[in-house]
């Protein structure tokens, strides 16, 4: 059996599934934030005994955890210094000269302040040229006075990014080498390792990201696989998600700490992938909506796309992440009301602790949670499958005294507000990653999931146009389904930067065959068979001239005029136009390798199948007031989703209940069960 694991910022969700007999189980228990290992043991332990299952016949864990993004967002990470050649230490600031894209036009955004102070950024004197060649040797006189400022000043982790060390890193192996002899112990990030290619600024920031967040994510790895060796009495195979929709060993992770942010958003995106996939639809828009973030992701012909350049928090990266966006729109959202007497919902928290006012942990803010609860949406008594109560009191008590009484209305027409500002939140989001981007998303089915995203998943449809909505299986804990569902990663690239006229095959070939003998050791030091393995060969393309490129797969015989083709039918497709008379320039060269785990197979249900047997009719198990917009309150049909059969259908406005989440289908709208349990809803 394999068990995944997605740490949430207010719940911790489990997924085991069990190779054997091909079910699957999951558990939910509430983040704890003070130590997170709590929730992750608290997680394991509980889908065991649901599983009825021993840790002895556990395989792997798979873990996407938030660890990272945490200090990222709440500026905890490690305090960082920085070495870098000698001229170039206000990189970070210069950056790109351009202001963040979020508020372009308000003049009080800035961008984010450097990771590293500018005192803690020391240079060296030394130089390499763009062939790689040394001009000024490194001036270990230099080295050993920055490493020293740095040891005096306490720094808890060091980043180096020399100029052209993506091309020889010999300096930056030196400085390291120096380090470690004159600051021992103190963790290293190397450019050169780290980020390998052009772009100083993106590499520089790249590696400082590392540097700051790999003292924090490496003690909490460390504790974690302690407290799980002394748990059960051995080492379990622990693997972490990354950015890039792969996962890693732990081993790897401790030293790769930027690629675990954003891990639990990608595991919610390879789910959403295959959800679509098994349920024949190969243009998806997954909506991953917990109690603090909604994640978007949109899926064009079955496959996630991956980019190399993203950034967190308003810091660039160059790696490869998973292209998806979060915006502050969970059911833990806090509503408020700003200085001009509006009505907000967002972007903070109420979190785990204390939560939305209706969990009773102390929390007195009104959040998306409480208002779906004083709608009628959420059943208070059914909450975690009744394993927690919701205050209905405490919930309108919330809304009474921070919206309903300062605007003067109703606390139910309050919380129609909290939803309906939640709502046109999320469609902008889901806009600005689709119909900005080109495509017409009524064209995509809207695959909802997460605890809370199925709540509001037909009224964001009916807003967008979209006929078709998958609210999947276990879609409370989808994601962390996603994790066991993808492959192990890795990744190499190297920059090349030549026309595809003046590039050899030959020279070619032996550099993506270098980098896939790396790759190959990997994979099989992670313990994959050579039949298990795949290695994708791709370059970053572009128009010379050009500023920004674009990624393309090529074959392994590499015939460049073919690649040139690939290369304008790309360019095509994105962007409307190509330029086959225009030379194209090769940029830089990646290599992924992929270690194939074996498939999750959901096991169909059977016709007829649940717990109202071999009819397909389905049977309300209560009656309800529920609210729906343009029709208020309906005595509306409640239905539980575990005892629909294969076939049944259900019509809105009606609600249908699960331990884990819950499905407000709205007037115009046909739900149907499918084989695998999937709801799959269609606007008549």
């Amino acid at each position: 059996m394999r068990i995944g694991i997605d740490v949430g910022g207010t719940f911790t969700d489990v997924v085991l599934v069990d190779d054997a007999t091909g079910q699957i189980h999951y558990a939910k228990t509430s983040t704890t934030p003070g130590n997170l290992a709590d929730g992750v043991l608290a997680g394991i332990e509980k889908v065991l005994t649901i599983a009825r299952k021993s840790i002895d016949d556990l395989t792997y864990v798979v873990h996407g955890t938030t660890i990272g993004t945490n200090a990222l967002i709440e500026k905890t990470g490690a305090r960082t210094g920085l070495i870098t050649t000698e001229g170039f230490v206000d990189v970070l600031e210069i950056g790109r000269c351009q202001r963040p894209k979020e508020g372009m036009y308000d003049l009080s955004v800035d961008n984010p302040p450097p990771l590293v102070p500018r005192d803690l950024r020391r240079p060296v004197r030394e130089r390499i040229d763009r062939d790689g060649a040394v001009v000024t040797p490194l001036d270990e006189r230099t080295a050993e006075a920055a490493v020293a400022v740095l040891r005096e000043r306490r720094v808890e982790a060091i980043a180096v990014s020399l100029l052209w060390s993506f091309v020889n890193p010999v300096h930056e192996r030196r400085l390291a080498e120096i380090i470690a002899r004159r600051f021992p112990g103190v963790p290293v990030s190397l450019s050169s390792a780290v980020a390998p290619e052009f772009r100083e600024f993106e590499r520089t920031s790249t590696t400082v990201l590392n540097a700051y967040l790999q003292p924090v994510t490496a003690a909490y790895l460390d504790s974690l696989s302690i407290r799980l060796a002394r748990q059960y009495g051995r080492e379990l195979d622990v693997r972490i998600m990354q950015a890039s929709g792969g996962s890693m060993t732990i081993r790897d992770a401790r030293q790769r700490a930027v690629n675990m942010v954003n891990s639990g958003p990608a595991g919610g995106v390879i789910a959403a992938s295959f959800i679509g996939q098994l349920t024949g639809f190969a243009q998806v828009v997954g909506v991953d909506m917990g109690g603090t973030s909604f994640d978007i992701s949109l899926i064009d012909r079955g496959r996630p796309p991956v980019s190399s350049e993203r950034s967190f928090c308003g810091y660039p990266v160059r790696i490869p992440v998973i292209d998806l966006d979060s915006i502050g729109a969970g059911g833990g959202s806090i509503a408020w009301i700003d200085a001009g007497g509006a009505l907000n919902v967002g972007p903070r928290s109420a979190g785990a602790q204390p939560g939305p006012a209706c969990y009773g942990r102390g929390g007195g803010r009104p959040t998306v949670t409480d208002a779906n609860l004083v709608l009628g949406r959420l059943n208070p008594k059914y909450f975690l499958g009744g394993e927690m109560s919701l205050d209905v009191e405490a919930a309108h008590q919330a809304i009474r005294q921070h919206v309903g009484d300062p605007l003067g209305m109703s606390v139910e027409d309050a919380a129609a507000g909290i939803i309906r500002i939640i709502n046109a939140t999320m469609v902008k989001g889901i806009a600005v990653n689709s119909i900005e981007r080109g495509h017409d998303v009524r064209e995509f089915a809207l695959v909802a999931f997460g605890g809370a995203g199925a709540l509001h998943a037909a009224d964001l449809a009916d807003e967008m146009g979209i006929r078709t909505v998958i609210v999947p299986t276990l879609c409370g804990n989808l994601s962390a389904l996603g994790l066991l569902v993808s492959d192990a990663r890795h990744d190499l690239v190297q920059t090349y930067a030549r026309l595809a006229t003046e590039s050899q095959p030959e020279d070619l070939s032996r550099r993506f065959g270098d980098l896939e003998k790396q790759i190959l050791e990997r994979l099989r030091r992670d313990g994959f068979p050579p039949d298990r393995i795949e290695v994708l060969w791709t370059v970053d393309a572009r128009y010379e001239g050009q500023a920004y490129e674009i990624n393309v797969p090529v074959a392994h015989d590499l015939d460049l005029r073919a690649l040139a083709r690939d290369f304008n039918a790309l360019h095509q497709r994105l962007y409307a136009y190509s330029s086959p008379q225009e030379s194209v320039q090769l940029v830089n060269l990646r290599v992924t390798g992929i270690g194939r785990v074996p498939p999750v197979r959901l096991r169909p249900l059977g016709a007829g199948s649940g717990a109202d047997g071999p009819s397909t009719a389905a049977t309300p198990k209560a009656r309800r007031p529920v609210f729906f917009f343009g029709r208020g309150f309906v005595e509306a049909p409640v239905y539980e989703r575990d005892h629909l059969p294969v076939g049944a259908q259900v019509a809105g406005p009606c609600l249908v209940e699960e331990p884990i989440a819950g499905s407000v289908i709205t007037a115009g709208w046909i739900g149907r069960a499918d084989e695998y349990g999937n709801l799959i809803l269609r606007r008549q």
